[in-house]
């Protein structure tokens, strides 16, 4: 059997934390930003987790499954 490989975008995407948990980080922030408020460009700026429905294929696709 041939070793797994991780997805290469999970990888770019995705860190995971001490406790296990995924980290993210916000869409939206990358350009098109004039029509965006200033409110609403600070919140994007932190990153997130993610929500636990997902972390099972994330986990998978970063071979930690």
């Amino acid at each position: 059997m041939p070793k797994m490989k991780t997805k290469s975008s999970a990888k770019k995407r995705f860190t995971i934390t001490g406790s296990g948990k995924i980290k993210r980080k916000h869409a939206f922030k990358s350009h098109i930003l004039t029509k965006k408020s200033t409110k609403q460009k600070r919140n994007l700026t932190h990153s997130g987790l993610v929500h636990k429905a997902d972390e099972s294929n994330i986990k998978q696709q970063l071979c930690m499954k």
